[in-house]
């Protein structure tokens, strides 16, 4: 069984019922949910926009590969009503963003799928439903559990 940790984003339309909508579609292809986050607001990150964010992060066991789960998330993104991608750091609203955060302990790099997300310890917003439901996981690079990382963030943030 494959452990995997994914985070959700919406800021556009019924936020909560888009990122549930993703749990439920979750469940469906990919695995059985074993922990979910509270949601959590935040700004946007990377782009101006008036709309918040609902945050939230969930753990899934799963049977499949990651290549396999991946394509399965952006099928959901497409199915809940996403219609484009972030191009080349280039940010915009969007009524869901589903990520891979970690997956056991693997670690992937290729241009379609980067694991450990590369941006996951610099970004709030991820790292505290992450922290939520599993502080004390190790990232596989970084060596340091997931509440570390947030407690480091916290302090560069005060800074």
């Amino acid at each position: 069984m494959l452990r995997l940790f994914l985070g959700f984003g919406s800021n556009l339309g019924f936020k909560q019922e888009n990122i549930l909508n993703a749990y439920s579609e979750i469940e469906k292809r990919i695995g059985k949910i074993i922990s979910r986050s509270a949601f959590y607001i935040t700004n946007p990150q990377g782009f101006e926009s008036a709309n918040y964010f609902l945050n939230s992060a969930c753990e899934v066991e799963c049977s499949m590969d990651v290549y396999s789960a991946f394509v399965e998330t952006q099928l959901i993104e497409k199915l809940i009503g996403r219609t484009s991608k972030s191009n080349n750091g280039m940010y915009s609203d969007r009524i869901i963003d589903i990520d891979i955060l970690l997956a056991d302990d693997l670690v992937i790099d290729t241009p379609e799928l980067t694991i450990p997300h590369p941006l996951l310890h610099t970004r709030k917003f991820v790292l505290e439903p992450l922290a939520e439901i599993a502080p004390d996981y190790i990232h596989p690079i970084l060596h340091k559990t997931i509440l570390q990382l947030l407690n480091e963030l916290n302090i560069q943030c005060k800074m």
